[in-house]
Formats: C-alpha cells, structure tokens, sequence
C-alpha cells in the first residue's frame, strides 16, 4: 500500500503540474484510465487513487459514462481551499518552510507562557497515545505544533500555520490504519523539538522538526 500511495503521489502531482501548466484546460477532458495508466506506467489501481485524490480536491469531477473533467478553478479561491486542491507533494514541501521557520524563530522568542502551553499539549499528546484515543492524540499533536507556532511570536506565521491545521488533520485521517502508534513512533521527537525550544538551540530545533516531518511523510 505505502508504494501506491507513493506513485499516486506522483501521478496527483504531474497531473496538477499538467493542468496549471494548461495541457488540461478547465471543462476538457482528462485521457481515459488505459492512456493515463501507459502514459505514467502505473497500474489502475494507482490511477483511480490518483483521479479519486484531485476529485475530493475540486480539480477534477468524474462523470459516470463520459469520463473525467478538469474543473474550473477561481484566482481569489480562500487558502484553505487551495491547499486541499494542492499537489499532496506541493503542501508537504510548503508545510517543511513554514514548520522550520516557526521552530526557528520559537527559540529565539518564546517565553515562560508559551513554555507551559506547549508542554502541556505535548503531556496531553503522551496520555491520548497510553489510553490509544487516537483522536485526542491526533489533537493534541495539532495543539503542540499550534502552541509552537505562537511561540514564535509572528502572527502571519501563527496564522499561516493554522490554515494548514486543516490539511494536516485530513492527512492523519488518510492514513491507511490509523493508530496511536504512528504517533508514539515521533513522540521522543517531540519532546527533544521542545527542550530545543526551551534551550533556545535553534539548530536541535530544526534538525528534529526536519526529523519529524520526514517520518511523518
């Protein structure tokens, strides 16, 4: 399953490329499975991954019995919108600049508050995963990284970051099982990624977000 997803991946990401590049325009049809399928070398399987992905997105709409449109798309679209119309590839690579930075400055301008909430999600994060609540970890992980983010004391980084919360939290929810486990597999991360904060180590603190972010993906 984990190599499906990888070529689905690849195969959302070509096709966004395709149709903000315009070889796909608004209202054309997209090729039939057995032209996509030879064209990207992958299985059915992994097309209709693909298709079912950029469909839930808004940028294509399947239609029974004539086939797979690209839908029109508007410039002024709000940015949660188009992060879930984004390439899957495309939100991870933005998600990284934006969690680096927010670690970044974090330790340079956290106080004692901001200390206190991200400990307490992160306590909170550790007891979801020993009772296995797999939503309250899910929440608590979104808590922590959120506390973080106004640690950082910039309200455009605060604010960019919550509008990712959405994306993040449909990413969990699309996990193949979902379990606390997967969330007990970075929690040593995330407690070294707060004493980093706490130490003010602004190089311990964006090596482990770049540690946590490439287990998670």
């Amino acid at each position: 399953m984990a190599n499906t997803i990888k070529l689905a991946d690849k195969v959302i990401y070509q096709l966004q490329q395709d149709i903000s590049l315009g070889k796909y325009k608004p209202g054309e049809l997209i090729p039939p499975e057995p032209v996509l399928m030879e064209l990207f070398n992958v299985g059915r399987s992994t097309i209709r991954e693909a298709i079912k992905t950029l469909s839930n997105a808004g940028i294509l709409r399947v239609q029974q019995g004539a086939g797979t449109f690209v839908c029109s798309t508007e410039n002024n679209e709000p940015l949660d919108k188009r992060l879930r119309r984004a390439a899957r590839m495309e939100v991870t690579q933005v998600r990284s600049l934006l969690e680096i930075e927010i670690a970044r400055l974090a330790t340079q301008f956290r106080d004692d508050q901001d200390i206190s909430y991200i400990t307490a999600a992160l306590d909170d994060r550790w007891q979801a995963i020993q009772s296995e609540n797999y939503e309250a970890a899910a929440d608590a992980d979104i808590r922590f990284h959120k506390s973080i983010a106004h640690a950082s004391h910039n309200s455009v980084l605060a604010d960019l970051y919550q509008t990712f919360t959405g994306v993040i939290r449909e990413s969990f929810s699309q996990r193949e099982k979902p379990h606390v486990q997967q969330f007990q597999q970075t929690h040593q991360l995330h407690a070294d990624l707060l004493n980093a904060i706490k130490n003010q180590d602004t190089a311990a603190a964006t090596r482990v977000v770049t540690q946590i972010l490439e287990t998670n993906f």
